[in-house]
């Protein structure tokens, strides 16, 4: 495999109800270290699902865990207040985090979102990941920040909103999970040939997952292997990185692990 390629491994904080936390809280850190020693990159989630997790902030502080440059890249939503959301930012600067993924999020009712006004924007109707954007950009100029493309919404809704976040500053994007070639992701790569884009695998066998994200009826035991469909997405996207969502850390990373850089026994 060429060694330059980039691979980042989706991590899920633990939640904040968990009832085994510091069984998740052990696993999380040995599994942040690992990813790190392999050469890629940890990619760690925000309250996904609208489910309170921790900050990947707080487990650095209470794990004692060491980011390596540009080895790290942090979710950041809406979701959060004013306080908290540069709290996260000053922390990752601090600690030589420079890679954030902004989303709009999903949230709860419990939680609170941020006002467009508290992101200097009120022209804005709502807030959403343009205006987090703009704002990180404007206040924290040394991140590299990026943004989601779904190549399964309206094709000019999507690159209308596209071009909106690239205005703000995005300079790179992340595709939901695609299975083999995809006519938006194509377009996409055509159109913005300069722009990084990391093709998002699905490595879940439980394809069904993912019905309502691709509007498609799935059924619980269609036949998918996600290695093959990792390999298959290298070969039609060579020159993207690959994002790992629901990866298995016993059987499928270890092989990852070795295709990719050899680099454990």
């Amino acid at each position: 495999m060429n060694r330059t390629h980039t691979l980042h491994i989706e991590m899920t904080p633990p939640k904040q109800n968990s009832q085994k936390l510091e069984e998740e809280l052990e696993r999380f850190a040995e599994r942040f270290e690992r990813i790190q020693e392999s050469g890629f990159i940890a990619s760690v989630t925000d309250n996904a699902m609208g489910r309170l997790a921790f900050q990947l902030y707080e487990l650095i502080d209470e794990l004692e865990l060491a980011p390596r440059p540009d080895q790290v890249l942090i979710h950041l939503n809406t979701f959060h207040t004013k306080e908290v959301l540069d709290h996260i930012l000053e922390h990752a600067r601090a600690h030589g985090i420079r890679n954030i993924l902004a989303l709009t999020g999903d949230g709860s009712e419990k939680m609170y979102k941020l006002q467009p006004e508290e992101l200097e924007a009120p022209e804005a109707a709502v807030t959403t990941s343009v205006e987090l954007i703009r704002y990180i950009g404007r206040h924290y100029p040394d991140f590299i920040v990026g943004a989601a493309f779904n190549p399964y919404e309206p094709p000019e809704y999507e690159f209308a909103k596209l071009e909106r976040k690239i205005a703000a500053g995005a300079k790179y994007v992340i595709t939901q999970p695609i299975v083999g070639r995809n006519a938006q992701v194509d377009r996409l790569l055509r159109e913005y040939p300069d722009l990084p884009v990391i093709v998002e695998c699905w490595m879940s066998k439980k394809l069904y997952l993912l019905a309502d994200i691709m509007e498609k009826d799935i059924p619980e035991d269609y036949p998918y292997d996600p290695m093959a469909e990792l390999e298959e997405l290298r070969n039609i996207y060579p020159d993207c990185s690959n994002y790992l969502a629901m990866i298995g850390y016993k059987t499928q990373y270890p092989v990852i692990e070795e295709q990719f850089y050899g680099l454990r026994e």
